[in-house]
């Protein structure tokens, strides 16, 4: 992917309008978008005046740094470091990420990238107010990338259409921060092994601010790596994903999701031939993919009509796709909120104009306005920050399948495993695959021995070496499996 970057200076064809650059352009993995406006020196001094204040004198809020430039008459240089040398990267652009993009850029901040792999839907328009209509189906970092280089003077903003996970880590230290607006757990644990290892192996430490929303709920927080409680060291703080009892779903559906979950679980599956009212047939066999609009369709018409026939009101279209792609409700409110907390913080990293959040800032609007933070305790045993981190024990069934396992891997909180490879060393030291299907030669010997029990495959107190690229960047996690309990075989 790094090899097909493409650049364009897009804003100086002045013959071109935002509208059709982005539709002209929107298959290019990156874009730059410069500003087209400039600000003469008048203008340049009253549109900065204010940051010239929290800058030019020191406070007692102020970083030592800040308060020894100041006395020396060097804090000038802080405000060249912010507008000339700082350089961001913010990863997601939607309802968070647009409101960080419109707020860094108008901020003082104006070497700027941003990365998502999504494009635009009718759903987000109500919230990301970078998008309109016309922009549906477009890659939102790249329309939202044009818009604010279009309204923001001096701003460079580099947008990338694409995952997180296809750029390595010579990519990331091109930044001296990284601001996330991300509503995915396994994105935000991702990055955040990349930067930790980033600072492991080549000593560099680039902070992670990161912010999330769900309602009028939200969260902001500075990882600085190898100093505070990476993202891993807090997984315990995430619920895991509700699932739902298929006796449930099957024999007493009482509320709309029911019907959803139950098209999705057990009828996608079962039914052939699966064909959408407007005639769209869909292939046997594949799995559902959330952001293909004919499996949708097909899951709203089946939940709609097991609704129906329970007396159960509120099977939407949207609400189908929230349920199957897990969409988080957002505020534009909250977003705002906290957008802008993170914005304080970076802007508080880049100019040493006040101490840092100690470090985790908690965001309950449907209570009050009030806040409250707390400082995360790095864990010895966290897989990714700990250069010492000792297996992380399990215990399950030796009975179990393999396949059973995997579920296990998947579900377990701590864990929440994607497409891992797991192997260990026998006796003389030859590597043995025990699940892999990501490489072609693994994927049949996998898939010979799903249905075995896990004994028959490793043994109890076997360490278990685990790679898994959507989760983890640069980081081998290590489980020691006891089974508590074993099939004698005769």
């Amino acid at each position: 992917a790094w090899k097909m970057k493409r650049k364009k200076n897009l804003l100086k064809k002045k013959s071109k309008t935002h509208k059709k650059m982005v539709e002209e352009e929107k298959n290019d993995i990156t874009i730059e978008y410069k500003s087209k406006n400039s600000l003469n020196e008048e203008q340049t001094k009253k549109v900065w005046a204010e940051l010239d204040k929290m800058i030019n004198r020191s406070s007692p809020y102020a970083h030592d740094n800040l308060k020894k430039m100041v006395k020396e008459g060097t804090q000038g240089n802080i405000k060249e470091f912010l507008m000339k040398t700082m350089k961001v990267l913010i990863i997601g652009a939607g309802g968070l990420g647009c409101d960080l993009l419109k707020n860094l850029a108008m901020s003082g901040f104006k070497d700027i990238h941003i990365i998502d792999m999504d494009t635009i839907d009718t759903s987000n328009l109500n919230r990301q107010f970078l998008f309109r209509e016309a922009d549906v189906d477009k890659p939102k970092s790249h329309v939202a990338a044009a818009f604010v280089a279009n309204r923001v003077a001096d701003v460079n903003i580099v947008a990338h259409n694409c995952a997180i996970q296809e750029y390595d880590s010579e990519f990331y230290m091109q930044f001296n921060l990284v601001v996330c607006g991300l509503d995915s757990i396994q994105a935000r644990r991702w990055i955040n092994s990349q930067l930790v290892s980033i600072a492991q192996n080549y000593e560099k430490v680039i902070p992670m601010i990161d912010g999330g929303t769900e309602g009028f709920k939200g969260q902001a927080r500075m990882i600085i790596p190898g100093h505070t409680a990476c993202f891993e060291c807090t997984m315990d703080l995430f619920t895991p994903q509700e699932e739902y009892q298929l006796c449930t779903l099957a024999n007493i559906p009482r509320q709309p999701h029911h019907c959803v979950a139950f098209a999705k679980i057990k009828l996608w599956g079962e039914t052939t031939n699966k064909k959408t009212q407007d005639g769209v047939l869909i292939k046997d066999g594949v799995d559902i993919d959330s952001d293909n609009s004919a499996h949708i369709q097909w899951l709203y018409e089946v939940a709609l009509k097991r609704a129906n026939d329970y007396g159960i009101k509120g099977v939407t279209y949207r609400f189908t796709q929230g349920v199957i792609k897990h969409i988080i409700p957002a505020i534009a409110s909250t977003n705002a909120i906290i957008a802008s907390a993170c914005t304080n913080e970076a802007l508080k990293y880049a100019t040493a104009m006040a101490g840092l959040i100690d470090n985790y800032m908690t965001y309950a609007g449907d209570e009050g306005i009030n806040t409250y933070t707390y400082a995360p305790t790095k864990k010895e045993e966290c897989p990714v920050c700990s250069e010492d981190a000792p297996p992380k024990e399990i215990k399950v069934n030796g009975t179990m399948t393999l396949r059973d396992f995997m579920d296990y891997l998947n579900e377990e909180p701590s864990l929440q495993l994607k497409k891992p490879i797991i192997s260990f060393y026998d006796d003389d030291e030859n590597r043995k695959i025990v699940y892999d299907l990501t490489t072609p030669q693994y994927s049949t010997i996998t898939n010979s021995q799903l249905d075995k029990p896990i004994q028959d495959i490793f043994e109890s107190y076997e360490h278990l070496y685990v790679l898994d690229a959507i989760v983890f960047a640069d980081v081998t996690l290590i489980l020691q499996v006891e089974f508590n309990e074993v099939h004698m075989s005769n």
